[in-house]
């Protein structure tokens, strides 16, 4: 049971990594490349399990579910990295804590269910999270006459960073209810393997046109391509290690603590700024997942 726990946790370290990888990628090398990055070196570690299992039956929704999924998460993935390119990482990516509250909208309709009270009650603390985590714009524009409480609110759909950032986090709040439909119609390792298939296949053209125009990688953007991909291989099969023994919501609610550790890289790596309220306003965003995982 233990080990389970450290199998989740590794899974929240892998996803900061990976987050932090992009970030320093992105000095060198366009989000389109890094995309293509995600899904093409995560390959080798999730097909590795393929020796030792069979291929699952896949069911008549299998195939909608992995090109819907697949292309949605390609333009997800290419909005964070274009958020994480041009914002902090330590104020874009809590706000992927904000699928969760766009999944208690999008779940009814998908998959038909419905929020509980505990899940309300998560989405409060979220929005006020996200709030602290932009307290700052409110103390900035207190001396102007057109400021108001909701500035900081403002802040997250008017800045370039993280209003990409939410939009991403909204499709990612509906991949999350396709990616119930293809596990229920594969399994959760063949899943992962083909949307990640997917994207790479998708992104290819991409890539060939970066390289004919003469893009050249050095030794160390192969390296933080690789750690990309790696990174974000590893979370996924930490993380289906963990749920074989613990309940999902505990799994996924201990891996969105990501968001607190990608602010202390931030901070440690980056230099970023204004790392008290962005690690309180983490803090608070994860403890509305956690409710809302428990609801």
């Amino acid at each position: 049971m233990i080990i389970s726990y450290v199998y989740a946790i590794l899974s929240a370290l892998f996803e900061a990594l990976r987050n932090v990888s992009g970030k320093m990628g992105l000095k060198d090398m366009d989000e389109y490349l890094v995309t293509w990055a995600f899904g093409f070196f995560a390959l080798p570690f999730l097909l590795l399990p393929y020796f030792f299992i069979s291929i699952p039956p896949l069911g008549n929704q299998f195939w909608i579910a992995v090109i819907s999924d697949g292309i949605l998460n390609v333009i997800a993935t290419i909005l964070q990295l274009k958020a994480m390119k041009h914002s902090d990482l330590s104020l874009v990516i809590p706000l992927t804590s904000f699928t969760p509250l766009f999944l208690l909208i999008i779940a009814p309709l998908i998959i038909g269910q419905y929020p509980t009270f505990l899940g309300i009650m998560g989405v409060i603390l979220i929005v006020i999270g996200s709030y602290i985590l932009n307290i700052k714009k409110r103390i900035l524009t207190t001396q102007r006459k057109n400021s108001d409480y909701l500035d900081p609110f403002k802040a997250m759909v008017k800045e370039k960073g993280p209003k990409m950032m939410l939009i991403a986090a909204f499709l990612l709040s509906i991949t999350s209810s396709i990616d119930k439909i293809g596990v229920s119609n594969s399994s959760p390792l063949f899943w992962a393997v083909s949307v990640h298939v997917f994207t790479s296949v998708t992104l290819a053209p991409v890539l060939i046109h970066e390289f004919r125009n003469h893009t050249k990688l050095t030794g160390m953007d192969i390296k933080l391509l690789f750690a990309v991909g790696a990174f974000s291989a590893l979370s996924l099969v930490a993380q289906y290690i963990a749920i074989t023994v613990l309940l999902v919501p505990y799994v996924i609610a201990i891996k969105r603590t990501s968001a607190i550790m990608t602010v202390l890289f931030g901070y440690l790596i980056f230099k970023e700024k204004g790392i008290k309220e962005r690690l309180l306003g983490s803090v608070i965003m994860v403890l509305g997942v956690i409710f809302i995982a428990l609801s």
